[in-house]
């Protein structure tokens, strides 16, 4: 379980996320709102890529908040970047290897590229590098949070950079990790095959939380404010 306590992040005097107060226990996570409205920051105030101006940050009971990434993976937080990162002189057995914090034999790695959709006879001595699409290197980052096993995984905006051929896939992959991973996923995303796949939706707007609820609760708001070219409030249903 992840609870965030009035957890603020400010620079130069802009405050960029403010006073968020959140539980997050559901299985399945996301995060949405308008551009600017602090969803990528808030992601990596919880993965410990940026410290918190002022707040609190808890994981299963226990205080991480001055942790940095590294750490925060060793308790068993992954991230994952909107754009993958390119690791020169790394093959994808490598990072595999890596993530799975052993050496994993072929037929583990198999079966965990097999999840993403990607033949590991194909991919398994490939570098890390430009000859990669952004699709490919999508699929491969999600396993190797796969081969992590990670109590929370977060996803900051998957569909990016990506084309609808790809994007297709990557839901489907999202699909499959949702059916059969044991830990929490939380994905920062505005696309709406990936919030309706979600348990619950996080309305992130103007660095606030103005709405946490089940996707059937909030979604059909959030597709009629976009249907009608607003950003309205949707707290009217709070109460």
């Amino acid at each position: 379980m992840l609870e965030l306590k009035d957890v603020c992040y400010a620079v130069e005097d802009k405050e960029i996320v403010k006073n968020v107060n959140l539980v997050i226990e559901d299985h399945f996570v996301v995060i949405t709102g308008p551009n600017g409205s602090g969803k990528s920051t808030l992601a990596k105030l919880i993965a410990g890529i940026i410290e918190p101006t002022s707040g609190t940050i808890l994981l299963d009971g226990e205080d991480i908040t001055g942790l940095n990434i590294t750490e925060r993976a060793k308790k068993g937080i992954s991230y994952a970047f909107q754009q993958p990162v390119r690791f020169k002189g790394l093959t994808v057995r490598d990072l595999m290897g890596l993530a799975a914090g052993k050496d994993a034999s072929f037929s583990e790695l198999c079966d965990i590229l097999s999840e993403v959709g990607l033949c590991a006879k194909e991919y398994i001595n490939r570098g890390l590098d430009g000859s990669l699409s952004g699709g490919e290197l999508k699929r491969i980052e999600i396993a190797m949070i796969l081969a992590r096993n990670s109590k929370l995984s977060i996803f900051d905006e998957p569909e990016a950079g990506i084309d609808l051929w790809s994007f297709s896939k990557l839901i489907r992959v999202f699909e499959k990790m949702v059916s059969k991973s044991d830990g929490n996923i939380l994905i920062i995303s505005h696309q709406e095959r990936i919030l309706d796949i979600a348990d619950k939706i996080i309305y992130l707007k103007d660095g606030e939380v103005e709405r946490y609820a089940k996707k059937d609760e909030i979604l059909p708001d959030i597709l009629n404010s976009a249907v009608n070219g607003t950003c309205r409030v949707l707290v009217d249903k709070l109460d």
